[in-house]
């Protein structure tokens, strides 16, 4: 068996040594520009995407705010900033900020602390619990057009369930137009927004109620704690950056609020459960007023970033800190 060898072909000083080593530099460039590559390439359908339904649409609506437009054509009167003037002299829309601060302070005075009651019980140790999990969130799954659908039925004047089951044990005086009457329309919608949502929120809680270690509310209850100060002192604090978190849906929820209402009132009675998102559609799509409901769009997102800035530097901030380090002391 014989071996074959291929000849040198080069010639002069560097005949016989062995071939350069590749420039590391240079392959570390290479390889940095191939995966930039490869990552554009997967994200580009998304950028895409977020670019022609997100990005131009909220520049158009910006662009839309300063014409008086109905929504044919292009925008061709130009009005200056009179559509944002007109907010703040329009009572229905200051009505809807003032209806938006009640949903806000009802959703976090009674139902984010309700769906932390039930998640801290449903927590504990209970025959048939994750039947009662499973129950408390379905409301969460069904869509909002057939929330509302729902509940028009429940709480139709006279014949609806609502009124019906108050009349049987004797509480008929306690029935009413429920969605039709101005002094109980918020009232019965926050009810149907509670139903709609306080499961999700709730699931939230379990989520993080499972990831306190048990070992420190062992060692709580053996230094002679009780059930209360357990949880004050122990639960909650290891739970806030989830509290956190569930304020903020629920707030940024509260602000966009459209869907339930339109089905459920539209609006109504005389806007008295009009929030900004209704009155946007009413003007967009109704009135044909597409200037000045661009104006609506363009004042929900400023307040909603507004609050997701402020919220983020004074509030989160020291889980985002703590998430910055851990992933530094990852890496290291």
């Amino acid at each position: 068996m014989t071996s074959t060898f291929l000849p040198d072909k080069r010639t002069g000083p560097d005949a016989g040594l062995p071939p350069p080593a590749a420039d590391p530099a240079r392959s570390r460039a290479r390889r940095r520009a191939l995966n930039w590559l490869t990552a554009t390439g997967f994200q580009l359908p998304a950028l895409v995407l977020f670019m022609g339904l997100v990005l131009l649409p909220m520049l158009f609506a910006l662009y839309a705010a300063f014409f008086r437009w109905g929504g044919f054509g292009m925008p061709s009167e130009y009005i200056g900033g009179e559509n944002f003037t007109r907010l703040f002299q329009d009572e229905v829309f200051l009505g809807d900020l003032w209806r938006c601060l009640v949903l806000v302070v009802l959703s976090l005075v009674l139902q984010l602390p309700f769906a932390l009651a039930m998640a801290v019980l449903l927590n504990q140790r209970m025959r048939g619990r994750a039947v009662y999990r499973m129950l408390f969130f379905a409301p969460y799954v069904l869509s909002e057009a057939i929330t509302g659908i729902l509940f028009g039925m429940i709480f139709a004047p006279d014949d609806g369930f609502a009124d019906q089951l108050l009349g049987r044990i004797g509480l008929e005086g306690l029935g009413g137009e429920w969605f039709a009457d101005p002094s109980t329309v918020m009232a019965t919608l926050f009810l149907v927004m509670t139903w709609k949502y306080f499961g999700f929120h709730m699931m939230l809680y379990l989520a993080g109620l499972q990831a306190v270690p048990r070992e420190l509310t062992e060692a709580a209850l053996i230094d002679g704690a009780g059930p209360w100060q357990r949880f004050r002192n122990v639960t909650l604090p290891l739970l806030a950056p989830t509290l956190r978190i569930s304020v903020f849906l629920s707030v940024i929820g509260s602000i966009q609020l459209f869907d339930l209402v339109w089905v459920t009132t539209a609006g109504g009675p005389d806007h008295h459960s009009e929030t900004m998102a209704v009155t946007m559609f009413q003007y967009g799509f109704k009135r044909y007023q597409v200037g000045y409901a661009s104006a609506i769009s363009v004042a929900m997102f400023g307040i909603s970033l507004v609050f997701a800035l402020a919220y983020q530097r004074f509030v989160l901030r020291r889980d985002l800190e703590g998430a910055t380090t851990t992933m530094r002391g990852d890496g290291k």
